[in-house]
């Protein structure tokens, strides 16, 4: 027990560490070669203007490097190849029981990692390479979405093939069947919780979200026994907490969608792995646990079908929810701290309704 807690701690803290060693590098990478948006704004999803947003950050988007995200699975990647090589240079006992990359527990959700930024990665730098119209530049949104549903996919086919997952955990023990239609509430959840993404949106904001989602998760494949994947959660905690030291305000970067892509789908990921395959329910608290995610996905599809539905009129002032407290008075700086204590205590009580 005692080694496994380290395991798992050592993963946070190596992870941490090489995140604020390498940042100074991406930084300097960042800044020389201005990657970062050409102009300000952006539209709505419905691809109306969005002239509230754009007038609240006309200031912030322009000059601060879009690709900061890259510190989060750098470090993560980093940790878990370091430890995976360690037995090879020190070989002994302490050192093969520190590596956590195994084929039952982390390889799925690290592949779901790497290709979820590497994706992202090519939006970003379509993006900032843009001719300076808002309008232009980056993968679509309708591509964005085929990539996770296809990628997604394969994943979900991957659990109910290789895997025989075919039923979600319930608490106490239970089940529900699911059969095929597993693969297809694989892709759905994965959508969704890609759309939260879109909470990075102020400084510090996504980064603090994400970090206590998988600090909960953690917890949860921990009382599994499936230390592996908990080490690994541990690693991303880490890297991200090592992200947000830079990007609490004022931003040096942003996460951007080579963070939110990576993140989300490897959240989703995480959440199944600690599902049925893991003895437990980890998908049923995923919206608690994650339910900044969740709110902010919830309030654009609200505002999207308000505007729909009643000729134009909106629920908020702007969507996603975040901004709307921000078109409403309150200082980024509130509106992301008062995330922040939601996170924690959801993570909280998602962690103890994980573990019953």
């Amino acid at each position: 027990m005692t080694l496994s807690i380290i395991k798992v701690f050592m993963s946070v803290a190596t992870a941490f560490a090489l995140g604020i060693f390498i940042t100074p590098t991406i930084t300097h990478f960042l800044y020389k070669n201005s990657m970062w948006k050409k102009k300000a704004g952006k539209i709505a999803t419905d691809g109306r203007e969005t002239p509230i947003f754009n007038e609240l950050h006309k200031h912030k988007e322009v000059g601060t490097p879009k690709l900061g995200g890259s510190i989060i699975w750098l470090s993560a990647g980093a940790t878990a190849l370091f430890f995976y090589f360690l037995p090879f240079i020190f070989p002994g006992e302490l050192s093969t029981k520190l590596d956590f990359l195994s084929r039952n527990q982390t390889w799925i959700p690290f592949a779901a990692l790497l290709i979820g930024a590497i994706i992202g990665a090519i939006d970003d730098l379509m993006e900032v390479r843009g001719n300076g119209d808002y309008k232009a530049g980056g993968l679509s949104l309708s591509k964005r979405l085929v990539a996770i549903a296809v990628l997604s996919g394969f994943i979900g086919y991957w659990f109910y093939d290789k895997l025989d997952i075919v039923s979600l955990g319930l608490p106490g023990g239970g089940e529900v069947y699911l059969g095929g239609f597993f693969i297809l509430l694989f892709i759905f959840v994965s959508l969704f919780m890609y759309s939260g993404g879109v909470i990075d949106g102020l400084d510090g904001l996504a980064g603090g979200v994400f970090a206590v989602a998988f600090s909960s998760y953690a917890g949860i494949a921990f009382s599994q026994g499936q230390i592996d994947l908990a080490a690994f959660c541990g690693a991303i905690a880490g890297g991200i907490l090592s992200f947000l030291w830079f990007n609490i305000p004022p931003a040096r970067f942003y996460m951007s969608e080579t963070g939110t892509m990576a993140l989300t789908l490897t959240l989703t990921v995480v959440a199944f792995m600690t599902d049925k395959l893991g003895g437990g329910h980890g998908l049923l608290v995923l919206p608690l646990i994650a339910f900044p995610l969740v709110a902010t996905t919830l309030s654009d599809i609200i505002q999207l079908g308000s505007k729909k539905l009643r000729n134009g009129k909106k629920v908020f002032k702007i969507a996603p929810l975040h901004h709307h407290f921000e078109a409403i008075g309150w200082p980024a700086y509130k509106v992301t701290m008062r995330f922040w204590i939601i996170s924690v205590i959801c993570g909280i009580v998602g962690l103890i309704l994980g573990l019953v």
